[in-house]
């Protein structure tokens, strides 16, 4: 399994190489030969070479967008074809399946007689409008909402004013 994930990561380091290596290569040959041609005017601003890079780099990137997309979306799809099919089907996992049945995970919550008072779930089906708490302090009170003095109505209310 650890082989087929540095293989995957081997291949993300591919394909990103080969995406950007063109919009490198191409910045470089330009930069190059802008450096040349003010060597030999003799003009030295560093903005002559800003623009020429960034339209073929540009262009770059339009000529070759269809092409990195089918690297990112075949990536894509190995990645999604390794976690949902290759994982799951491996026998080794971090934990056994039957781990619970070993251990009491949340053995000191539970002790003492903090949760004697609570009724158990058929209780509270019977009675939907008597909400359990642990505690009466952690009861939430909740008031009207304050209105504004402009309030705008939500899309529902907009069509019926509106007749739609």
């Amino acid at each position: 399994m650890i082989e087929a994930l540095t293989e995957y990561m081997a291949k993300g380091f591919m394909t990103m190489l080969s995406i950007s290596m063109p919009c490198v290569l191409t910045a470089a040959a330009i930069g190059l030969v802008v450096g040349i041609i003010q060597a030999v005017t003799q003009v030295q601003e560093q903005t002559i070479a800003a623009a020429p890079k960034i339209f073929m780099v540009f262009l770059v990137i339009i000529i070759g967008g269809l092409g990195f997309i089918k690297l990112l979306t075949n990536l894509f799809l190995d990645g999604a074809n390794l976690a949902f099919n290759a994982v799951p089907k491996q026998d080794n996992y971090v934990l056994p399946a039957d781990y619970y049945k070993y251990t009491t995970p949340f053995e000191k919550e539970m002790q003492g007689d903090k949760f004697k008072d609570v009724p158990t779930v058929k209780e509270i089906m019977k009675n939907p409008t008597k909400v359990p708490y642990i505690d009466k302090g952690q009861k939430i009170k909740y008031d009207t909402a304050p209105k504004a003095p402009m309030p705008k109505g939500n899309f529902v209310e907009i069509n019926k004013m509106l007749g739609r």
